[in-house]
């Protein structure tokens, strides 16, 4: 496939955990492909125009209302796209604007676009951090979380992720992130594409170009220590 674009939103906010090197590497293995960073400001690229991966990563809880007011003008392109098999990647917190509402402990209330039946709770004086194994198709993926929020509701017919260690989208789920089509959302941060080469193949079948990724051998052989280690912890 010609003309592969990756669209970055918001990258001067959403950018916390490192995980803009989730695109950073992804421009390694996509060394051809045109990558939008769109401001905050900027209608977004995908609005008008077709793109191939749209990516969307942690912020902090200010940061999150004013993405949701940013693209609940764009709810139903978004969907569009979802059911269209767009590859979309979002990492940390930012699921939760796609969710119903984001509540905060007075009991407040942030009404996200809706597109997805979850809702997140926010405990700001408690921080949940923990490391993550689970199962996507036939692989094994790793990742961490840092997360003053909890996602809430059944997403057991669009899980990404079936937990081996860890927790899923609350303390009580076995089943991590939501997945739709070609739309992946987890609240693993690390940054995923680089702890997981395994994944980021999968990631570029999507895209429809050959899994070739960059590093390969260190990524592997990185992935496949970590992956040993976090087994004993």
């Amino acid at each position: 496939m010609n003309n592969i674009k990756v669209e970055i939103l918001f990258p001067e906010f959403c950018n916390l955990f490192g995980d803009m090197y989730n695109m950073k590497y992804l421009k390694m293995c996509l060394p051809n492909a045109e990558f939008i960073e769109t401001a905050l400001d900027e209608i977004p690229a995908f609005v008008n125009e077709d793109v191939n991966l749209i990516y969307l990563g942690p912020m902090t809880e200010k940061t999150q209302e004013k993405v949701i007011a940013r693209l609940f003008p764009y709810k139903h392109r978004i969907e569009e796209l979802i059911n269209k098999n767009v590859v979309f990647l979002f990492t940390g917190n930012a699921l939760e604007v796609l969710g119903k509402y984001i509540e905060n402990e007075d009991g407040s209330k942030i009404e996200g676009l809706g597109i997805f039946e979850v809702y997140s709770q926010r405990d700001m004086m408690h921080r949940h951090n923990s490391y993550l194994i689970g199962k996507y198709e036939d692989i094994e993926v790793l990742g961490f979380k840092s997360q003053f929020t909890m996602m809430y509701g059944d997403n057991s017919a669009s899980y990404f992720l079936e937990v081996e260690k860890g927790i899923g989208i609350n303390k009580e789920s076995k089943l991590e992130g939501i997945k739709k089509n070609n739309f992946i959302g987890t609240y693993l941060i690390g940054p995923i594409l680089i702890l997981n080469p395994l994944f980021t193949k999968k990631v570029l079948e999507m895209i429809g170009v050959e899994p070739n990724i960059a590093l390969e051998e260190d990524t592997m052989a990185a992935y496949e220590a970590r992956l040993k280690e976090l087994r004993k912890l």
